[in-house]
């Protein structure tokens, strides 16, 4: 066993070697950034599947840390100290652990602790070219240890809020909508509540309350918040002021005064997510499905034309690439394209590599502004599982 764990240690240190120097090679500053992180950054925006993942305690000092869950956010931070200007364009590489709790128990495709090398790259105006740049320099170095037989599969979540505009769906609902999204083993069934008019659940909140605030007067709401807070002895505690509580308030009573989504908008958003299969046929289907509709998505499919076609002058087989649109990643924080580099050895549940677009995780680490950022990280340990052999 201790000879197999030394085997797999310096297999890991090789195969990291390799695909750093073709990140460094490709004009990537390889930097190391804190394995310990704070805690609310992550919590806010990493999205409910892998906050509930991520190991959380608290230093003597009492403040909130954690074992970085991944190393996207870890990087955003260290170009904010490294640059005055958020959206200073920059290249980073790294490789380093990183730590999740493994619900279903830790395997070898699924351990608690696991190695990441990935990428990140900030600032860069032409934004599909910085896509396809992203995604073909990840299968390089894939191919570079060894791994031949892969397949690529895209989503965009661009395109789905697109969809969501020709549907004609209300901001309200749009959000409801784009939160359900991340969830994509329930997302369909969903779908089916909100068509009956299925309401956020607002326990303890009374109705009058919720009645008797509104988005048009917000000093009133505010003290009507404050006169509930008080008359039920409840105190602000930690970083939430009585504006941010007014504003979640307002939210909820919102949602409560939605009508049921649109009969019209379900079936075309149904339709939406059931489109999958080869990239290179998708954007069609998907033109065909929205042909008609009130406020088109012609800019969404130009956009993923143009993807595609920057893929293939980049080298990659289009015939190995497929599209899904049920497909959004359990990262809250990604906002456009989003993909996955799979192995026939491993089963889909264990991509090799993946990574998309986050042009507003920079703001949530502690920038002004949103900044255009694109990334990927290759799991380590299951790339090495294809292409070392065990001896039996």
């Amino acid at each position: 066993m201790a000879a197999e764990t030394a085997q797999n240690l310096e297999a890991l240190a090789s195969q990291a070697q390799t695909m750093m120097s073709v990140f460094t090679k490709a004009g990537y500053d390889a930097v190391a950034p804190s394995i310990i992180q704070p805690a609310d950054v992550f919590l806010d925006v990493i999205g409910e599947s892998l906050r509930a993942r991520t190991y959380v305690f608290s230093d003597q000092d009492g403040a909130e840390l954690c074992l970085r869950p991944d190393i996207t956010v870890p990087t955003c931070r260290l170009h904010l100290e490294r640059h005055a200007d958020p959206a200073t364009p920059a290249r980073y590489c790294y490789n380093g652990p990183a730590f999740r709790y493994q619900p279903q128990g830790a395997t070898a495709s699924h351990p608690r602790e696991f190695r990441q090398a990935g990428i990140e790259r900030f600032g860069d105006k032409s934004r599909e070219v910085a896509e396809a740049e992203t995604v073909a320099i990840v299968l390089k170095a894939i191919e570079k240890v060894g791994l031949k037989d892969w397949t690529l599969r895209l989503g965009d979540l661009g395109l789905f809020s697109s969809v969501l505009d020709a549907a004609g769906v209300s901001p309200n609902w749009k959000k409801r909508l784009d939160d359900a999204f991340l969830k994509p083993l329930s997302f369909r069934d969903a779908l089916k509540g909100f068509a009956s008019g299925a309401r956020v659940a607002s326990p303890g909140i009374p109705e009058e309350l919720l009645a008797s605030i509104s988005r048009d007067d917000r000093e009133k709401s505010e003290a009507a918040v404050a006169v509930y807070l008080e008359e039920n002895a409840i105190e602000l505690i930690g970083t939430r002021s009585l504006s941010d509580i007014t504003e979640h308030l307002i939210v909820i009573a919102e949602d409560r005064q939605e009508k049921p989504l649109d009969a019209r908008a379900i079936e075309l958003i149904a339709r939406y997510v059931a489109v999958s299969g080869p990239a290179t046929t998708a954007g069609d289907k998907i033109a065909a499905l929205l042909k008609g509709a009130a406020n088109g998505a012609g800019m969404a499919l130009e956009t993923y034309d143009r993807r595609l076609a920057l893929l293939s002058n980049a080298g990659i087989d289009l015939d190995r690439v497929t599209f899904s649109a049920e497909f959004g990643r359990t990262l809250a924080y990604y906002s456009g394209l989003v993909f996955e580099v799979n192995a026939a050895s491993l089963d889909a549940k264990s991509p090799v590599a993946n990574g998309g677009r986050y042009d507003g995780l920079m703001r949530a680490a502690g920038a002004a502004v949103d900044v255009p950022a694109v990334g990927a990280a290759i799991h380590s340990e299951r790339l090495l599982a294809t292409t070392v052999k065990r001896a039996p």
